[in-house]
């Protein structure tokens, strides 16, 4: 059944990151301006959010299985709008749907799995979950940009609706439910407010936000730097999947054994300060020399910091409460994506140094949950 859910968290991830060469162009294609364009793809992380949070809540109601398949049906559906849309504004309307929809799918994912494993071996598989999350990512904008050069972008769209309708139907066979409420009540916001105050679900929501931070303005600015050398997008490619690769080696590598032997706060501390070392090179040094160098440290504290947030929520909560816990875990998660490319176009605008705030931003949000820690241990 694990193997199943690795397979699902490859699909979910598969439908953000295959779309990743193809929405802007589409958008642009259906009439849409710059600023609607610009619109249409952020949209979807805010609602989202919102999905994060009531999935996580329907999620402890009403069961794992029952919201991924509700969800895996759902946005198999909302997939086949796509090619229907005329316009950019209905096209804004469908991102918007799709993201509120797919907002339940990886909070009941994570919530599976960290019903299905024990304390003593959870790191190691929250580090399988990040080797399927950066497959995704690697072949992702690879089969979406082939695809639409070859074929159409609608096609890419209707090929992963039926993906998801598929695996759907195989879920229904392979996956038996772990946890489901008997007390069917409706949502409130209290019922989040213990969770939020909680210190280990506060740190890793808060170093979900950083890792996102970071992603952003790596996808930003790491262009403006390639540019600057007088490269092609080629080089932002190769130096993006430096990263990627450094974390999959990490990750599905004896490495992956650090997970189980060292604490998760410690590591992602130490994941979110390697970051921002990474962020500070890129920010001084304009050579592919040295921003191969910091890809390479990049993925190293990526590869830290993924697993040991996912862990972090799992081991902090309990299967009452665990959707929702992975809800707020997402929901800043997914705020961390819009902020990450507004804060860096917003600084790149006004002092044009997107990774050196970047990096100030890491230390900061390190010292954070560093004090949080603190608290934590001494009781203050």
């Amino acid at each position: 059944m694990t193997k199943m859910l690795y397979f699902i968290i490859i699909v979910a991830f598969l439908d953000t990151f295959i779309q990743l060469p193809i929405i802007t162009p589409y958008a642009l294609e259906l009439g849409a301006s710059y600023t609607l364009a610009g619109a249409i793809v952020a949209v979807y992380s805010f609602t989202n959010i919102v999905g994060n949070i009531l999935g996580g809540h329907w999620i402890d109601r009403f069961g794992r299985k029952k919201m991924l398949f509700n969800g895996m049906l759902l946005v198999g559906f909302i997939l086949l709008l796509y090619p229907l849309a005329q316009t950019g504004e209905q096209l804004f309307v469908v991102r918007m749907v799709h993201g509120l929809a797919g907002g339940v799918l990886i909070p009941a994912a994570f919530a599976f799995i960290g019903d299905r494993t024990s304390e003593a071996t959870r790191g190691k598989t929250m580090a399988l979950t990040g080797a399927c999350i950066g497959i995704a990512a690697i072949i992702g904008p690879a089969i979406g940009g082939i695809m639409a050069a070859r074929s159409s972008i609608t096609v890419v769209f209707i090929l992963v609706a039926i993906l998801f309708l598929i695996t759907a139907v195989i879920m229904l066979k392979f996956i038996k439910e772990s946890f489901y409420s008997t007390d069917r009540g409706k949502f409130t916001f209290t019922e989040f407010v213990p969770l939020l105050k909680h210190p280990l679900i506060l740190q890793a929501s808060l170093a979900a936000f950083a890792l996102m931070v970071s992603n952003g303005t790596l996808a930003f600015a790491l262009p403006l730097n390639v540019s600057e050398m007088s490269l092609t997008s080629e080089t932002t490619g190769i130096l993006l999947s430096v990263f990627g690769i450094v974390a999959l080696i990490v990750f599905l590598s004896p490495l992956n054994r650090i997970y189980d032997r060292f604490s998760p706060v410690l590591l992602v501390i130490i994941g979110i300060l390697l970051i921002g070392i990474a962020l500070l090179i890129l920010s001084v040094f304009v050579n592919f020399t040295s921003n191969l160098l910091a890809m390479v440290v990049y993925g190293f504290g990526f590869a830290l910091v993924f697993p040991s947030m996912n862990r972090i929520v799992a081991d902090a909560s309990t299967k009452v409460d665990r959707g929702k816990a992975y809800g707020i875990f997402y929901a800043f998660f997914s705020l961390g994506v819009v902020a990450g490319s507004f804060i860096s176009g917003l600084v790149a605008q006004l002092i044009g140094r997107p990774f050196l705030i970047s990096a100030l931003l890491m230390i900061i949000i390190t010292a954070f949950i560093g004090s949080i820690k603190q608290k934590r241990v001494f009781g203050k």
